[in-house]
């Protein structure tokens, strides 16, 4: 049968099929990549947080059933971003618990602005090899405080090393370690309803 000159321009050339299933497979695999990038994060973060890699310290249900005879001085540090006005330092500059002995220390945050702010800590352990054997079982990382002009609060820390920490070469004559907490500002999100009313406001005027 005779093709028309429509047939032969609708059918696609094996050419011009191979080229198409090329690009495809590019866009597929671009996506994958896109995706991948977004995953590492949250997973990356995930990863420091169950192993304690890169002085990320370890969140733990149950306090240590085993308590050495040694010791080991745990120091404190607290930093401050610049747009947050905020003081915020250890009550205490430096603990030496016995290691497994589960301590509580307070951080002090005093807001010295004018107005109502809200910030969130990060935190790390030096030497960063410690992270996985600092345990706690209480902080206030990671969540939004928010503290109204001239409020001061006290904040927890509850933790304990793992004994395991002298079992290992690189950490068996561990002596000092350093938790060390950072604030930034942190944006606190507006309540529903008022951003209903905002939304209808806006609506309003257009």
């Amino acid at each position: 049968m005779e093709t028309t000159p429509i047939d032969r321009v609708a059918r696609p050339t094996p050419p011009q099929r191979n080229n198409m299933a090329v690009l495809i497979s590019c866009g597929v695999f671009v996506a994958c990549m896109v995706g991948a990038a977004y995953a590492a994060v949250p997973l990356y973060d995930l990863y420091c947080k169950a192993t304690g890699y890169n002085g990320t310290t370890r969140q733990v249900e149950q306090a240590s059933d085993v308590i050495l005879k040694d010791r080991i001085r745990v120091e404190f540090d607290s930093n401050t971003a610049s747009d947050l006005n905020w003081d915020f330092k250890p009550v205490e500059q430096f603990v030496e618990p016995r290691i497994g002995e589960t301590m509580r220390v307070n951080f002090r945050v005093t807001n010295n602005s004018t107005r109502e702010k809200t910030g969130r800590s990060v935190f790390n352990v030096t030497p960063m090899v410690a992270g996985a054997y600092f345990n706690k079982l209480e902080c206030f990382c990671f969540t939004d405080v928010t503290l109204k002009p001239g409020e001061t609060r006290d904040m927890p820390v509850v933790f304990f090393v793992d004994p395991d920490v002298v079992n290992y070469p690189e950490t068996k004559d561990l002596k000092v370690l350093t938790l060390s907490y950072t604030f930034y500002s942190s944006q606190k999100p507006k309540p529903v309803a008022d951003a209903k009313v905002t939304d209808e406001s806006v609506a309003k005027k257009l």
